[in-house]
């Protein structure tokens, strides 16, 4: 796997797993906060701590950050700073930006300034959890967007033995499978023949609400 470098700005609990969880992954991280104690703290594991404010252009063109691979925003409670360092990342041409929304409005406005990502945790947790609950079949649930999801679930009885074709679930539910997990087998953009067994695990990509009546298929 290729190395990447990544720009964690804001290292709350949000910030701070991550950067965590990309330096185990072998990946360089450069962090950057306003808190001289948050980066003391990360100091240790980071490829470089920085602690400087990332509203500041000067600042961050001095650190390169167009340069990097992805910058994620996981400013905490102060939306108007994450808005103004989202708005700063795109004006020095950084090639990816990720925020984290702290409610609808907040990522309906990182949305408008064209953020390639917006990503809300703790709703996309309580979703996870919602679906886990609620069914015995899900495994996962990745959130897009507010709107569009990714799925990954054990195949409902009703599918055992049929083809996508015969299934039309493209058709009838606005989803597509792209990806079949069977037994060891991965079968990436599986055509319309393929025939479902038993036990499979279909990943599924659609519209939220229609993965949810997916996942409640038996």
């Amino acid at each position: 796997m290729k190395k990447k470098q990544f720009v964690v700005i804001g290292l709350g609990r949000f910030g701070y797993s991550l950067l965590e969880e990309l330096i185990r992954l072998g990946h360089q991280v450069l962090a950057i906060d306003n808190n001289e104690d948050r980066i003391d703290y990360v100091a240790a594991i980071a490829t470089h701590a920085v602690q400087a404010d990332a509203m500041d252009e000067k600042v961050l063109k001095a650190l390169d950050v167009a340069s990097f691979d992805a910058v994620i925003v996981g400013i905490g409670g102060d939306i108007e700073a994450s808005i103004l360092t989202s708005i700063t990342l795109k004006e020095l041409g950084v090639r990816k930006i990720i925020a984290k929304a702290q409610n609808h409005m907040h990522g309906k406005v990182l949305e408008k300034l064209g953020i390639d990502m917006v990503i809300y945790p703790e709703r996309d947790m309580a979703l996870r959890l919602a679906c886990n609950l609620v069914s015995n079949s899900i495994i996962e649930q990745i959130q897009l967007s507010s709107d569009y999801g990714i799925l990954e679930l054990i195949t409902p009885v009703s599918f055992v033995g049929r083809s996508l074709e015969e299934i039309a679930i493209r058709q009838r539910m606005d989803i597509t499978i792209i990806a079949i997990r069977s037994g060891q087998e991965i079968i990436i953009s599986p055509h319309a023949q393929q025939r479902i067994k038993k036990d499979d695990i279909l990943v599924a990509l659609g519209p939220t609400r229609r993965l949810e009546k997916l996942g409640e298929m038996d």
